[in-house]
């Protein structure tokens, strides 16, 4: 008879034996989402098997198809990751052939119980083996619940060339024993009701394929909900990029991208896509346009260009499929076309026509002669996958994060250069100023431009990494009412005509005070170098412009560096002796050379990171 020490023994014994080379996957659904699936109308459970090769896209589209189904289909799902499971349920098995399939019998048997509580089960596992498979399904089939085999079919090479992880190459060299693909066979599925092939689909394609199957296998029974215009609808939305197969493609630039991102995300509302000729008008001519008998403060105009040759091949069309980097963005509807003058846009928006002019050498050197209006509808949320993606927040989600933070008042402080004390003592002070006027919580939100900006100022990711430094030393923000999002737009150095578009766009995410800068939106001039707008006047058009009456401006007070305090002070002209400017300009060419600027201008550690910057260019 085995005792009970010799179980514990054995026990032991199989807990030395624990996978290693895992790595636990988060899920981009809350629990919150997930109970507001729960309703009293019936659901039919399924499972979804997903196998195939390490790195082969399962976790991926199952946590893709996770989100679409719970967030616009409103259907309980849940996904179960080979590498969650292992952290848990299965930690005690390894890779040898028993353990492979001991793992793939309990989760088929934790699957089956997810699809009898009317879940769908989204399962992603390698599960090389046939027998292993065959035998989920039938535990599936016996219980009269739907189970389908999505076979995740990508080579090994290209597996090899996504593994972030670095397996494979542990692999080759020994390092892991038992490895699918490399020592390990993988049986192919003989006939899966799905084949995924991802290296020539996008993840959505993968998705609506998959829904595709269960709608015409009546495997989902909600489709009334497929009409709820208010959500993204994936399945549509995927189908015209089949559809637009046959659509005219007009491949768009970065800068254009950046406009489809402000657009589609809400930042321009009411606009719904790149401005028809009345509006084009109405912009240049009022700063304004009109939507359904309202007047909207919009000072710069957002149009999309195209050549004599786009023109003449979308002569009695109206739609077309938008491109990036030949990939499919979205659909461009009800689309006219019109006249570009270039130089009578650049005067009424800029004040001048100069090619010197960063925007402007943009707008005659790389635009076309035409203007598109259209109405636009994007096939998936812009990302720009560098590491930033976290902090570009909608209008939507920044009202949320602020209704989460309770926050009585929202102000809001837009730069496109590093922080120093001078802008930090502002923003201090403002929130210091609005807990006098009576607020309990007032936050602020720092917003930082992240479109394209002129070759000289600091990078995206060097001015994130610089503002993180200004937070975390704490002397002069508070992290804990405080929200860092970037704001998609370009920069197009407009000036006063520019200030009234950043303050609108913050207005669309529910800020009510809004701290102005000196010479906001300004530049020298390309040929004197003087300043190309007044300073001041930025500050006094928005407490003047139309549409902005419900937004309160808080006016810059000029800051310079105090030489006989050694900080960073409101400037007194009186003791104009005892200060120091310290301009953009002085503050590059300082980081450029080396040299340290006078104590107390910058946080130590944010001076580092972009000294840091400006040697490797120099480097």
């Amino acid at each position: 008879m085995t005792s009970i020490g010799d179980l514990n023994n054995n026990l032991e014994s199989n807990l030395l034996n624990k996978a290693t080379n895992i790595t636990y996957q988060k899920s981009n659904i809350l629990r919150e989402d997930r109970l507001k699936t729960f309703t009293t109308e019936k659901t039919t459970g399924f499972t979804i098997w997903f196998t195939g090769l390490s790195c082969s896209g399962k976790t991926t589209i199952s946590f893709a198809l996770e989100e679409y189904l719970i967030k616009h289909r409103k259907i309980n799902a849940y996904c179960l990751d080979g590498d969650n499971i292992r952290h848990g349920l299965n930690s005690n098995l390894g890779f040898s052939p028993q353990d492979r399939s001991e793992n793939i019998r309990r989760i088929g048997e934790v699957s089956k119980l997810f699809a009898d509580a009317g879940i769908a089960c989204l399962s992603a596992f390698i599960s090389p083996y046939s027998y292993d498979r065959e035998n989920v399904r039938k535990m599936h089939e016996t219980a009269g619940l739907k189970f389908i085999e999505v076979y995740v079919k990508t080579p090994l090479e290209v597996c090899e060339t996504r593994d972030v992880k670095g397996l494979y190459k542990k692999a080759r060299l020994g390092e892991i024993k038992d490895f699918t693909g490399i020592h390990s066979a993988y049986e192919e599925p003989s006939n899966p009701e799905i084949i995924l092939e991802t290296c020539k689909t996008t993840v959505e394609q993968s998705v609506i394929q998959i829904i595709d199957y269960l709608e015409k296998n009546d495997i989902l029974i909600d489709k009334k909900l497929q009409n709820d215009i208010s959500h993204c609808n994936l399945n549509t939305i995927i189908r015209n990029i089949t559809q637009t197969e046959s659509f005219y493609k007009l491949e768009i630039n970065k800068i254009e991208l950046q406009w489809v991102q402000v657009i589609s995300e809400g930042w321009a509302s009411p606009l719904k896509g790149f401005m028809n000729e009345d509006q084009y008008l109405q912009c240049l001519h009022f700063n304004t346009i009109k939507h359904n008998g309202k007047l909207y403060n919009q000072s710069i105009p957002i149009v999309l260009s195209c050549t004599e040759n786009d023109r003449e091949n979308l002569k009695d069309k109206k739609q077309l499929c938008l491109t990036y980097d030949k990939q499919p963005i979205g659909i461009l509807t009800n689309i006219s076309l019109f006249p570009h003058r270039k130089e009578e846009r650049c005067a009424r928006q800029f004040g001048l026509v100069n090619k010197g002019h960063p925007y402007q050498r943009y707008i005659f050197e790389e635009c076309g002669d035409w203007l598109i209006s259209g109405d636009l509808e994007v096939f998936q949320r812009i990302k720009w996958n560098d590491g930033l993606d976290s902090y570009r927040l909608t209008p939507e989600e920044l009202k949320e994060r602020f209704k989460q933070m309770k926050a009585d008042t929202v102000f809001a402080f837009q730069l496109r250069n590093p922080i120093h004390n001078g802008h930090a003592l502002l923003m201090k002070d403002t929130r210091k100023f609005l807990l006098e006027k009576g607020y309990k919580n007032p936050v602020l939100l720092l917003h930082p431009l992240g479109g394209w900006t002129k070759d000289d100022d600091a990078p995206l990711d060097v001015r994130i990494e610089q503002h993180k430094a200004v937070l975390e030393d704490g002397q002069y923000l508070d992290s804990d009412s405080t929200i860092m999002a970037i704001f998609p737009s370009p920069m197009m150095y407009a000036g006063p005509t520019e200030v009234q578009w950043h303050a609108k766009t913050r207005m669309n995410a529910g800020i009510e005070y809004y701290i102005v800068g000196r010479d906001p939106a300004g530049m020298p001039h390309p040929d004197t170098k003087e300043d190309l707008y007044d300073p001041t006047h930025g500050a006094r058009v928005l407490q003047m412009a139309p549409g902005l009456d419900l937004l309160k401006i808080v006016p810059f007070k000029v800051a310079a560096y105090n030489k006989m305090s050694q900080k960073m002070e409101y400037f007194n002209s009186e003791k104009a002796d005892s200060f120091e400017f310290i301009s953009g300009t002085k503050m590059r060419k300082l980081a450029r050379e080396g040299l340290v600027p006078p104590k107390g201008f910058m946080v130590d550690k944010a001076w580092e990171i972009l000294a840091n910057y400006y040697k490797s260019l120099k480097n």
